[in-house]
């Protein structure tokens, strides 16, 4: 069977280590990238989505878009415990691009982060629908933490959702609270850490 691709990653998150997956391809982020909404992260205004993954995945890096798609297709089955990876990286981050596809999806993850308990894992996701299943039957590792990316630039979330351990917000205008704008995450890691802080923001990229 295919194994998982790890890639390692660019721009703030240059060095670290991310298992990725085909925004393209992912049926919940293509409603959310084509919705139109402009509020919202993954859309914007106008026919071109601002998720900076379906802009790069659609221009500089398509290229990608094979390795990434055999991530989606081995991860949303049941991946035997002896074909789950094995890293020797100390944090390694879950959809650097991409978003959860299903329940297996996490399982696997909670999984991968069983078979590595030297290794820091830490999940980005708007899917509180699977979050919430998976919490239903399992018990979550200690070196997994999740955080909710907040789909709304208008709104602010003070405090992360039940069955996430943070949130992360990305706002359009200044905000006098934000503590990730400009930080490369290998150097903070506070969405690594359990002690870090719980409530994450930053300014929106402006993309061409």
């Amino acid at each position: 069977m295919d194994t998982v691709h790890l890639s390692v990653m660019s721009g703030k998150l240059k060095g670290m280590p991310a298992i990725n997956t085909n925004t393209l391809d992912n049926p919940f982020c293509q409603v959310m990238a084509l919705s139109g909404i402009p509020s919202l992260i993954c859309a914007g205004a106008g026919k071109k989505p601002r998720c900076y993954s379906w802009a790069m995945l659609s221009g500089s890096r398509k290229n990608c878009i094979p390795k990434f798609q055999q991530n989606s297709d081995v991860l949303s089955e049941v991946i035997p415990w002896d074909y789950l990876p094995v890293f020797n990286s100390p944090n390694v981050r879950y959809h650097g691009h991409g978003e959860l596809i299903n329940l297996e999806h996490m399982v696997n993850f909670h999984h991968i982060a069983l078979k590595n308990p030297q290794t820091m894992f830490a999940l980005w996701s708007k899917r509180r629908d699977i979050i919430s299943d998976y919490h239903k039957a399992r018990c979550q590792p200690a070196n997994l933490i999740l955080v909710y990316s907040n789909p709304s630039t208008k709104y602010l979330l003070h405090k992360p959702p039940a069955g996430f351990d943070k949130v992360f917000n990305v706002v359009s205008e200044p905000h006098t609270g934000e503590n990730c704008t400009g930080k490369r995450c290998t150097e903070c890691l506070s969405c690594y850490r359990h002690s870090g802080e719980s409530v994450l923001i930053e300014h929106v990229k402006v993309r061409n």
